[in-house]
C-alpha cells in the first residue's frame, strides 16, 4: 500500500490508478484526508457542511467492493476518491445554504445533475464547500458562516464564488473538487489559490434539473492541482441530461486521453491590457509575457491582440444582478451587498434588452477567434485581496472594484467559450498568481492540450520576488 504521507503529493489521476491497481484503498485515502479536514477547516472555512461518518461508511463499502472485484476496469474512474459539492447545489440528505447562514439547516431531498454525475463517477461526497452568498461575489465571506481563507496566506481571500472548493483543494483537504463559474467563479478562486481552474463551454455540463435565467452565463467547472485532473473530471461531469436548454455532444476521444495528442502550430493572441480595466498589475504582466514567450518558444505564433470588452460591462452587470432577485430570497436575510443589488435590480424589459445586447456583443468577441486559436490573458487584474478588504465600502464602490478586479473573466461567460486558469507563481506575500487561456467555442480539447504542454514544460512553477 502507498504511504499515506505521500497522498497529498499524488495527482487525482494517479490516485485513481493506485486505487484501481489495489495499491491503496478508498478507506485509506479517506483516512488521510479526514484528519486534514478536521484540523484545517476551522481555520480555512472551506466547508459549510461535513458528514465524515457517512463518508467513512461509504469508503468502507467501496473498499470491500474493491477487494472483491478481479477486473477493476469495471469501476468508475474516480472510484473511492473524496470530494465535495459547492453549496449552491443540492445533495440529497445534506443542507443547501446557498452561502446564506440563515438557511444553512435546510436539507435537500434530491440530488441535482452535477451531484448525480459526481456520484456516478465513483466519488465519495464528504460535504458541501463554501460559496459566496447566492454565488454573487468573487470572495467568500457570508454572514453567519466562516470566511473562506487562502491556504497560502490566511489573511487573504480564497476567492469566490467557488472559494471553498479552491481552499479545500489548495489546502490539502481534498484532491479535487467541482465548482461553478458565472463570471470567473472557478477561474478566480483557482487564481487566488494556485490551482488549475477549468470553465467548460456552454452546454458541455448540464445544469439539471433547473433551467437558466441568466442568459447562459454560468456553468459547472473543475478545480484541481493538474490539467490532467481537470480533464478527467470534465470527462466525468460532461453530458446532456434530458431537457437541457443548451448541450454539446461528447467528444469521440476523452479529454484526458487527448491531452498528449499533437496540436500543430497554433496562432495565439495575448494581451496585458484589457479594456475597459486597462493595464494589468505589473507582477501579472510579467506572467502573461513569460507564458507568451514560452508558447512562442514551443513553436506557436504569438500576436499581441485582444477584443475590447467595454460595451459588454453594462449588459453583463444587469444580467448578473438580476440573479439576486431571481433567487427569491427575502431581502432582510441577505448580506448588505446583495440587498443593495436586489433593491436596484432592473425591470424585466431592461433585463431582456441586456440579454440581447450581450448576445450581439458576444458574436463580435467570438468573431475575434476566427483569426486565433487561443487567447492568453491575465485571470484577474491584480493579486488576491485581503479578507474583508472591501467590507466597509459603500455598495457602489464595492461593485466598481469587483468589476475592475475580475474584468478579464466575464466576457467568456457571456460568449460561452471554454477557459482555463493556470498557476504561474507567487508574490512576495506568498500569494498565488497566474494566467488564463481562452479557447474557441466548444474546443476544450485544444485548450487543455496547450495547458498541459505548458504545465509539463515546468514553466508554471517559478517563485517571484
Amino acid at each position: 500500500m502507498t504511504n499515506q504521507k505521500n497522498i497529498s503529493l499524488i495527482s487525482t489521476v494517479e490516485l485513481s490508478k493506485l486505487i484501481h491497481s489495489k495499491e491503496i484503498s478508498p478507506l485509506e485515502v479517506l483516512e488521510f484526508y479526514a484528519p486534514q479536514i478536521e484540523e484545517k477547516n476551522p481555520k480555512l472555512g472551506a466547508f459549510t457542511y461535513l458528514d465524515l461518518d457517512l463518508a467513512h461508511k461509504e469508503a468502507k463499502e467501496k473498499t470491500e467492493i474493491l477487494a472483491q472485484v478481479d477486473d477493476t476496469s469495471c469501476l468508475p474512474f474516480f472510484f473511492g476518491i473524496p470530494t465535495a459539492i459547492k453549496d449552491l447545489y443540492p445533495v440529497k440528505g445534506m443542507p443547501t445554504s446557498y452561502g446564506n447562514g440563515f438557511v444553512k439547516d435546510q436539507i435537500a431531498d434530491y440530488d441535482c445533475g452535477i451531484t448525480g454525475k459526481i456520484k456516478e463517477a465513483g466519488f465519495i461526497i464528504v460535504g458541501k464547500t463554501a460559496t459566496s452568498e447566492l454565488g454573487s461575489l468573487p470572495y467568500t465571506e457570508s454572514i453567519g458562516l466562516l470566511p473562506c481563507r487562502n491556504p497560502h496566506n490566511l489573511d487573504y481571500t480564497a476567492g469566490g464564488s467557488s472559494g471553498g472548493a479552491a481552499s479545500a483543494v489548495a489546502g490539502g483537504l481534498l484532491p479535487i473538487a467541482p465548482g461553478s463559474d458565472g463570471g470567473g467563479s472557478v477561474r478566480g478562486p483557482a487564481f487566488c489559490c494556485g490551482l488549475v481552474g477549468l470553465k467548460p463551454s456552454r452546454g458541455r455540463v448540464s445544469n439539471a434539473p433547473v433551467g437558466d435565467y441568466q442568459g447562459g452565463i454560468a456553468t459547472h467547472g473543475c478545480l484541481s492541482r493538474t490539467v490532467a485532473d481537470s480533464a478527467a473530471l470534465l470527462d466525468a461531469i460532461a453530458g446532456y441530461i434530458t431537457g437541457d436548454p443548451y448541450w454539446l455532444p461528447n467528444p469521440e476521444t476523452s479529454f484526458l486521453s487527448a491531452l498528449t495528442q499533437e496540436t500543430g502550430k497554433l496562432k495565439i493572441a495575448f494581451a496585458t491590457s484589457v479594456l475597459p480595466a486597462g493595464e494589468v498589475d505589473p507582477i501579472l504582466k510579467t506572467q502573461v509575457d513569460a507564458i507568451a514567450l514560452h508558447l512562442q518558444e514551443m513553436g506557436h505564433e504569438l500576436v499581441e491582440a485582444c477584443p475590447d470588452f467595454t460595451t459588454l460591462v453594462e449588459p453583463f452587470k444587469i444580467i448578473w444582478q438580476s440573479g439576486i432577485t431571481a433567487a427569491g430570497f427575502p431581502e432582510q436575510i441577505l448580506n448588505p451587498m446583495n440587498q443593495w443589488l436586489k433593491q436596484n435590480s432592473p425591470d424585466l424589459g431592461t433585463y431582456l434588452r441586456a440579454v440581447h445586447q450581450m448576445q450581439v456583443i458576444s458574436r463580435q468577441i467570438v468573431g475575434f477567434f476566427d483569426h486565433f486559436d487561443l487567447l492568453l490573458l491575465p485571470t484577474y487584474m491584480s493579486p488576491p485581496i485581503k479578507i474583508g478588504a472591501w467590507a466597509d465600502l459603500p455598495p457602489e464602490k464595492t461593485l466598481e472594484k469587483i468589476i475592475h478586479w475580475i474584468n478579464p473573466c466575464p466576457p467568456f461567460n457571456a460568449t460561452g467559450q471554454p477557459a482555463i486558469a493556470l498557476p504561474t507563481g507567487f508574490t512576495e506575500d506568498n500569494l498565488p498568481i497566474g494566467v488564463q487561456l481562452i479557447g474557441k467555442p466548444a474546443d476544450e480539447k485544444t485548450l487543455l492540450q496547450i495547458a498541459h504542454q505548458l504545465e509539463t514544460g515546468n514553466k508554471l512553477s517559478s517563485k517571484l520576488g
